[in-house]
């Protein structure tokens, strides 16, 4: 949707910059992932500790959407762990994640 404005906590973006690190070992990929994290943290955080996603993300102070997707705690909060965390947490030749963030064992 070309037109959309509003960012559901999607996990895409850095699923891509973790894989972008591992593939490059660029600090560029974690550093964009940790302010990505940090706008996450300062736009779509409820007082109450939670996230939410937001309408509009050109509007600032944001407005919330009022829910919560599995996928943010799932797989975004996931690969922002494995981006950010020392690559011995997850040996990529040990191990493989599908399309849903979940590590499955490698048997060749």
């Amino acid at each position: 949707l070309p037109q959309a404005k509003y960012y559901i906590l999607r996990p895409e973006v850095i699923e891509s910059l973790f894989y972008l690190w591992r593939a490059t070992r660029k600090n560029i990929y974690r550093d964009w992932g940790w302010q990505i994290f940090m706008n996450i943290k300062r736009h779509c955080q409820l007082e109450t500790g939670g996230f939410s996603g937001v309408r509009d993300v050109t509007q600032v102070p944001t407005v919330k959407t009022d829910s919560m997707s599995s996928f943010w705690l799932a797989e975004t909060l996931k690969y922002l762990y494995l981006l950010l965390s020392d690559d011995s947490i997850l040996d990529l030749d040990q191990y493989i994640l599908n399309t849903e963030a979940h590590v499955f064992r490698y048997i060749p």
